[in-house]
């Protein structure tokens, strides 16, 4: 059965982000906000498609892909951002265009976590592979009703089989592209994570 119109979200995903590991690998060459954010945007289905146990991570992560992509009409690359911030002594605000970055980036390194936990395990549930990317990314900067309330939610998570059917995709062709985005992201959460540690500006908070 073809879902979602026959749209692939995991193919434009895994390509989108093959694209700025080409660009973040030549290191003469700056990462641009605009295809960053798009890039992102592109991660939102498969948020949505995980269900109520990720609906905080989802909401969240729209809004802060959003406010970055209103922002890359004035503000070309992912240094720039973080430059302005710093002059204006606004990193750590609540609504910094930085702080949405860090936690953007927390996303992206959360759907790789569970990518290669699916990559690793068999089975139908996606449980174990949810909570341990959830466990190893957010837990420790979310208080207790929010650790909570996703514990609560993995019991609705889709089986493996209902996320293959909603990427439109099968085993074989999901495990490919999903390697490809750990390949890929990881380069670009690497970039963006050298761009907070190269200005002292952490990444724990």
């Amino acid at each position: 059965m073809v879902e979602n119109g026959g749209e692939k979200p995991l193919k434009k995903m895994s390509e989108a982000f093959n694209d700025l590991a080409i660009t973040v690998n030549s290191q003469d060459l700056h990462l641009q906000l605009a295809p960053f954010c798009h890039a992102c945007s592109l991660v939102s289905p498969l948020l949505s498609f995980l269900g109520i146990a990720f609906m905080f991570a989802e909401m969240d992560y729209v809004n802060k892909v959003n406010d970055l992509a209103e922002t890359s009409n004035s503000i070309t690359t992912l240094q720039a951002l973080i430059d302005q911030d710093i002059q204006a002594n606004t990193v750590r605000k609540l609504g910094s265009h930085t702080r949405n970055l860090l936690r953007v980036k927390r996303s992206l390194d959360m759907i790789k976590v569970l990518f290669e936990k699916m990559i690793a395990t068999k089975g139908d549930s996606l449980e174990e592979a949810a909570f341990d990317a959830y466990t190893q990314v957010f837990e420790q900067h979310h208080g207790a009703a929010i650790r909570k309330a996703v514990g609560d939610g993995m019991y609705a998570l889709p089986t493996r089989p209902q996320l293959m059917s909603k990427l439109n995709e099968d085993e074989n062709s999901a495990c490919i592209l999903m390697q490809n985005y750990i390949t890929s992201s990881t380069a670009v959460i690497r970039y963006v994570e050298k761009l907070f540690l190269s200005n002292e500006l952490g990444l724990n908070w």
